[in-house]
């Protein structure tokens, strides 16, 4: 994967573009939670969600190995494409992305903004990137996967500013979509030396990576059907997987119930706005709350990018 001078080179290299996020310790949420619990404030970044940093050095990378690269292509739920968006801009490379029908209106318009050419193709994220990779052979694109090691190294720079701002943490709850986010922090976490418990969390109407981890091979599934859509994969990757299985404690489900309360939660404790996945690590230590009491806990909250029409419906429950 990547070692230690590597992983603070491309901290470096993402702090040229965007400032470190906060972390924050909220005495509410921290008296709901029951325990002492430090927020990492991912929905803070200029995309408002982690992936922008794997985008930046994945970018970056491949500009310098492939100078004259004709243009980049990928599939995503909306933060994964918004990186590379985000970043192709920086590094003059064209991307198109490719996202499943139905996806966030809002989204669509943030990756549009950032100059990425959409195609809305597919019924879901798993069927979307099968035709990412078909167009990137008919244009002679380059396929950018969600999960790559430049991609998890850039991610990775999170991790190390939450470890060196808080290196006491018992335990930290993040959640999984590709694998991307909690690969990186059990990466770093062991490159620190540290002992840090780590926990992913997955949707239960989701559950490819949360099975695979119990039975040790890849479980895909037939239908990913969450609303909060950075947990929403059929087809775990299988680098990711093994990573996980080495280095996480364990993986909890949680319902999009939880996750919605979660979402409220965080909005009336810090005033902050939590998209589904960015909420599940909360949801996930509520259910833990008795087992975690009196132990310090990280929560990635990893984006904020919920539509509007989403949010009333769902978390506020607000009728059309």
């Amino acid at each position: 994967m990547f070692d230690l001078p590597a992983l603070e080179a491309a901290a470096r290299l993402v702090h040229s573009v965007m400032p470190p996020t906060p972390q924050h310790s909220w005495p509410l949420l921290s008296a709901r939670a029951g325990c002492p619990v430090t927020v990492k404030h991912e929905n803070h970044t200029p995309a408002g969600a982690f992936k922008v940093r794997g985008g930046i050095v994945y970018m970056d990378r491949l500009k310098r190995g492939r100078p004259a690269v004709k243009g980049v292509i990928s599939a995503t739920r909306g933060n994964h494409g918004q990186s590379l968006a985000f970043a192709g801009a920086l590094a003059g490379v064209p991307v198109t992305i490719c996202v499943p029908r139905g996806n966030s209106v809002e989204k669509n318009a943030a990756m549009r903004a950032f100059g990425a050419e959409l195609i809305e193709i597919g019924q879901d994220f798993d069927e979307a990137r099968e035709a990412a990779s078909r167009i990137a052979k008919e244009r002679g694109y380059k396929f950018a996967p969600s999960f790559a090691p430049d991609l998890v190294c850039g991610v990775a720079t999170y991790a190390l500013e939450l470890f060196s701002a808080a290196p006491d943490l018992d335990t930290v709850y993040v959640p999984i979509g590709m694998g991307s986010g909690i690969c990186g922090l059990i990466r770093t976490r062991d490159l620190l030396g540290l002992k840090t418990r780590i926990v992913g969390v997955q949707s239960a109407h989701a559950p490819s990576y949360a099975l695979s981890f119990a039975t040790g091979r890849v479980v895909t599934t037939n239908s990913a059907d969450t609303l909060a859509d950075g947990m929403a994969t059929r087809v775990p990757d299988p680098v990711a997987l093994a990573m996980i299985r080495a280095g996480a404690e364990r993986i909890v489900q949680v319902t999009d119930d939880e996750v919605a309360e979660a979402i409220r939660a965080y909005w009336q404790d810090t005033h902050n706005l939590a998209e589904g996945a960015g909420a599940a690590p909360l949801a996930a230590l509520m259910q833990d709350r008795a087992a975690m009491a009196g132990k310090r806990i990280g929560l990635i909250l990893c984006g904020g990018n919920i539509d509007l029409a989403l949010f009333r419906r769902w978390v506020l429950r607000v009728a059309d």
